[in-house]
């Protein structure tokens, strides 16, 4: 509901959000930003900037942008094959040096010491929150991501709890599946997954795009918007 309303009072196209939200509908939807920055081989301040800017168009709150920043950079050093904590320690100082970034970098270094830890994995993201607000959706899923030893147990880890867990869950995925790829994920799930076709094509075409000036063309034809 923050993303349809601050969208249907949007004034002009481009303009911030009117509110003071820092739920975690920015930080779930900037995965593609990662991935699209890996294909155009972007700096991490680039793609923490970009993914940032994208969420401030209906979050207003500093969590609830500057999350999605970070998700990005994760994103985009797992598709290069850095691993989760290389990811990390290239968002962090992009991170503190914005205004507001403090409750973000707390759950953020939480998350590194509790998968370090022997803390039991529901004990673990119990203390991290319930995911409802960004800073914590966040933070859920990097815990998981970095606790776990594949894609089902990562994703099983991050959906059970009390919280938002479609979101922690959505989150952890994106994190899993970029590190691991599509072999990573459990063929079960794939093989009732909802338009898996449409998903495959966009995020194909997304990857693809920039190659060459004939490609994004074509790729404008196809995506007007």
């Amino acid at each position: 509901m923050t993303c349809l309303t601050a969208l249907s009072r949007m004034p002009v196209l481009g303009a911030l959000a009117q509110n003071n939200s820092k739920g975690c509908g920015g930080v779930m939807r900037m995965a593609p930003v990662g991935l699209y920055a890996a294909a155009q081989r972007w700096s991490p301040a680039q793609t923490f900037q970009t993914g940032t800017a994208l969420a401030t168009l209906t979050h207003g709150h500093p969590a609830g942008s500057l999350t999605a920043g970070v998700l990005a950079v994760l994103v985009q050093a797992l598709c290069e094959e850095a691993t989760l904590a290389d990811g990390l320690a290239r968002a962090k100082p992009l991170l503190r040096a914005r205004a507001g970034h403090e409750s973000t970098l707390h759950l953020l270094q939480q998350a590194e010491a509790l998968a370090a830890s022997d803390v039991p994995p529901a004990l673990a993201v119990v203390q991290l929150g319930q995911g409802w607000i960004a800073e914590e959706a966040l933070a859920i899923a990097v815990y998981c991501a970095l606790a776990a030893a594949d894609v089902r147990s990562g994703i099983v880890m991050a959906v059970n709890h009390d919280g938002d867990s479609d979101s922690t869950g959505a989150i952890a995925g994106n994190l899993l599946g970029a590190r691991d790829g599509i072999n990573g994920i459990p063929a079960e799930w794939l093989k009732e997954l909802e338009l898996r076709a449409v998903i495959d094509e966009v995020a194909m075409d997304l990857y693809a795009t920039g190659d060459s000036e004939t490609n994004d063309a074509r790729m404008r034809e196809k995506y007007p918007s």
